[in-house]
């Protein structure tokens, strides 16, 4: 084994965001210097339980982004009523232009008349 490549593993102290102190061994630092934490497992969400998976999904952040597109969301709109062709036909004016039929055959009886 080659001497003098591994790094200090000595002792410091850490200090967590509420105050309480615990000494353990590290590499880091040097030998009794206090390691000051910004973050620690009685804050952070991580660890409490602030952090809901479901609401950080690919499903969720997609009907987030297009919940006004209506896509995305589970109401559906009513969709808007078409007439009924029968009522169509019904309200239809009557005086319309006689069939072609009935055009021809009209000429012939004036003819006759004369």
């Amino acid at each position: 084994m080659k001497q003098d490549i591994h790094p200090d593993y000595h002792k410091i102290t850490v200090v967590m965001t509420d105050g309480s102190k615990y000494d353990t061994h590290s590499t880091w630092g040097k030998e009794g210097d206090v390691l000051q934490l910004d973050v620690d497992p009685k804050t952070h969400p991580a660890w409490v339980g602030g952090v809901n998976l479901r609401k950080t999904g690919q499903m969720e952040k997609f009907q987030n982004k297009f919940k006004d597109f209506g896509v995305a969301s589970s109401k559906k709109a009513a969709p808007a009523e078409a007439p009924k062709k029968k009522e169509a036909k019904a309200a239809a004016p009557k005086d319309v232009a006689p069939k072609k039929e009935e055009a021809v055959a009209a000429p012939e009886a004036e003819k006759k008349e004369e």
